[in-house]
């Protein structure tokens, strides 16, 4: 009978450690009825593989990335979650710090596990915590706010384009989302980013606002809302055969939306005409650029070139 019990408690740990990637808590174990001699016996026979305090890989000490995260977790106790760069590495939009592991706990109290960088956050929401391959995590928008205080613009804009693309969240969804964590550490460099590619004007402010930079270009005034080559485009010079859309520029577009944008600037090309593309954010925060492309395509296009500019 005691072998049998021992059997189901094996049969048991082996459970847990294979849905938590091949590791299991000390606390675990002993919840199932192993005792602390039995838990080091099987150290020291090699059936359990010391990983981080507390924790042990079940059979073999090698372990997957998913294992090494989860190991973290446990290590740090209840409540703890990936966070940072180890979150957004889970979710697939980012990297995660070649020499520690980031994860957030609810607790004041210090916590000193090497390669593991905790976070003491006792105010952290459980419904900022997730789940994803079974390891506990911090949401897509609790991971951007912290990525944000610990990663610059650039790298930023490549992880929100990344989570765009993987469909774990969209970049309109994740501005609208930051109006819940106002004042908070990273909104103001996030917002940044974001304000680039989600800015939308309406039409009669975007044609209140180019007009005077297409005029600033020497541009005669342009046909605006016209069909050209069966597709609808907000400005149109026929004269110079020159078409100019504008959009939010979304970061991932669907496969179909994608087919269509590829299809009408061949079509134009194919039909002889030029066609340029700007933001809405760029008509109205960058209008320097914008006059400076339009003027150097007009002079193209009448047969003088625009000389290039230094830099």
């Amino acid at each position: 009978m005691a072998g049998t019990i021992s059997e189901r408690r094996s049969e048991n740990a082996w459970r847990l450690a294979r849905a938590q990637h091949g590791v299991i808590g000390r606390s675990q174990l002993l919840d199932l009825g192993f005792t602390k001699s039995g838990i080091e016996h099987r150290v020291r026979v090699g059936r359990l593989h010391p990983v981080v305090r507390g924790v042990y890989a079940v059979g073999r000490a090698k372990l997957p990335r998913e294992g090494r995260w989860m190991a973290a977790v446990l290590a740090c106790g209840p409540g703890a979650a990936l966070s940072h760069r180890s979150a957004a590495a889970l979710w697939g939009f980012g990297n995660e710090h070649p020499h520690y592991i980031d994860v957030s706990v609810r607790r004041t109290s210090e916590t000193n596990i090497p390669g593991v960088r905790c976070h003491r956050r006792p105010s952290l929401p459980s419904n900022e915590v997730d789940l994803r391959l079974n390891i506990p995590l911090t949401t897509p928008v609790r991971t951007f706010l912290d990525l944000a205080t610990v990663t610059g613009p650039k790298s930023l804009e490549r992880s929100i384009n990344e989570a765009d693309k993987l469909d774990v969240i969209d970049a309109d969804s994740l501005r609208r989302a930051l109006d819940d964590h106002l004042g908070e550490p990273g909104i103001r460099l996030l917002r940044h980013v974001l304000d680039k590619h989600t800015f939308r004007l309406s039409d009669d402010e975007l044609e209140r606002l180019f007009r005077p930079l297409a005029a600033s270009a020497g541009l005669p005034t342009p046909l605006t809302k016209r069909m050209v080559n069966r597709f609808e485009v907000d400005f149109y010079w026929p004269a110079l055969g020159l078409v100019v859309e504008t959009d939010g520029w979304r970061y991932h577009r669907t496969p179909a939306t994608q087919t269509r944008d590829a299809l009408r600037f061949q079509v134009h090309v194919a039909n002889g005409l030029t066609p340029l593309r700007f933001s809405h954010h760029q008509v109205k925060y960058e209008p320097r650029h914008v006059i400076d492309i339009l003027t150097k395509t007009a002079s193209n296009l009448r047969g003088h070139p625009a000389p290039l500019l230094a830099g």
